[in-house]
C-alpha cells in the first residue's frame, strides 16, 4: 500500500471512530473553558478555533468561556498599575477593573471571535453584563488567624462570584446557530462590574444550560496520580479521596472542585484536558481513548 493510501486509510478510520460520538452528542451543549498556553500560541489558537467550528458543523453546540490573566497583567504593567494577589486572586480596584473589562470584554473576546469566524464559524462575543447574563455578588475572603477571635475579612475589590445565570441570551444565540464566546465579567445589583474566575463561570454556565460536558483546557495532561500518571476516568467519590490524600492539590484543586460542582448539579461529565495538545478537543470528544481526565458524579 502506498503512503497516500495508508494516510487515507488512517483518515477513514478516524472518521469512522468519530461517527458514534457525533450521533450520540448531536444537539448537545458543550461548555469549553479556553485559557492557558492555548490562548497565546498562534498554532494552538487556530487549531482551537477550527475544532470549535467543526463541533458546530457536526451538530454540537459549543459555548466558549475564556480567561485572560496574562493579557490583563501585561496591560497593567504597560500602564504602570501595580498588581497585588491575595490567595491567588487579583485584587481588583476600580482602575484595575477598567483594565479587566478592556482586556476581557474587548481585546481577548474579540480576538477569539475573529479566530472562529475566520475558520468559517459564526461567533458572537458577550460579557456577563450583556443581557444581564451573569448576575454577580461581591466575593470576600476570610482568613483565620490565631491572634484573632474571629476570621479576618479581606476585601479584594471588584472580584465576584456567580449568583445567577440568565440563559435566555445564550439560548437565543445557540438556537440562531451562533457560537457564544463569553468574557467572565458579571454585573452586580447596582450595575457594578465584577471580575470572576473563568473556570467558575464556565461551570455555572454549564449547570444553567444543562450541558452534556464541561471541558476545562489546562496546561497539564489532566489529574495525575501519586506516580504522575494521568487518571483517565474518575467519579466524584474517587476525586474526594484523592483530595483528602493530598494527591490533588494546589493549582489543580480549584479546577477539580469546579468540575465536581458541575457534575453534582446536572452536567453529565466534566473533562480536564491538556490544551497544549493539537486538536485536544476533538481527541477528547470523538475518539475512544480520549485525552485528559473525565469526572462523573457518583
Amino acid at each position: 500500500m502506498s503512503k497516500a493510501s495508508q494516510s487515507a486509510s488512517v483518515t477513514a478510520s478516524v472518521l469512522t471512530e468519530a461517527l458514534p460520538y457525533i450521533r450520540q452528542f448531536h444537539g448537545s451543549t458543550f461548555v469549553v473553558k479556553y485559557g492557558g498556553n492555548a490562548m497565546v500560541d498562534e498554532k494552538l489558537q487556530n487549531t482551537f478555533a477550527r475544532d470549535i467550528v467543526l463541533m458546530k458543523l457536526v451538530g454540537l453546540n459549543p459555548v466558549v468561556v475564556h480567561g485572560g490573566g496574562p493579557q490583563i497583567g501585561a496591560l497593567l504593567d504597560q500602564l504602570q498599575i501595580p498588581t497585588r494577589f491575595v490567595d491567588g486572586m487579583r485584587v481588583t480596584d476600580t482602575q484595575t477593573m477598567d483594565v479587566v473589562e478592556m482586556v476581557l470584554g474587548g481585546l481577548v473576546n474579540q480576538t477569539i471571535v475573529s479566530l472562529i469566524n475566520t475558520q468559517g464559524g459564526q461567533a458572537v462575543g458577550v460579557t456577563g453584563k450583556d443581557g444581564d447574563l451573569i448576575r454577580a455578588r461581591k466575593l470576600t475572603l476570610q482568613r483565620n488567624s490565631a491572634e484573632l477571635n474571629a476570621p479576618e475579612i479581606i476585601d479584594i475589590g471588584h472580584v465576584g462570584e456567580v449568583e445567577k445565570v440568565n440563559t435566555q441570551v445564550l439560548e437565543a444565540l445557540i438556537n440562531a446557530n451562533f457560537i457564544p464566546v463569553i468574557a467572565p465579567i458579571g454585573v452586580g445589583p447596582d450595575g457594578e462590574s465584577y471580575n470572576i474566575n473563568a473556570d467558575i463561570v464556565a461551570g455555572k454556565i454549564a449547570e444553567a444550560l444543562g450541558a452534556e460536558k464541561l471541558i476545562l483546557l489546562t496546561n497539564t495532561p489532566g489529574i495525575l496520580d501519586a506516580n504522575k500518571q494521568t487518571l483517565t476516568s474518575l467519579n466524584s467519590s474517587e476525586v474526594a479521596e484523592l483530595i483528602e490524600q493530598g494527591v490533588i492539590n494546589e493549582g489543580m484543586l480549584p479546577k477539580t472542585n469546579c468540575a465536581l460542582q458541575a457534575v453534582a448539579n446536572g452536567v453529565a461529565s466534566a473533562q480536564i484536558i491538556d490544551g497544549t495538545v493539537l486538536h485536544s478537543l476533538l481527541l477528547e470528544i470523538f475518539t475512544d481513548a480520549g485525552i485528559g481526565t473525565q469526572i462523573t458524579n457518583g
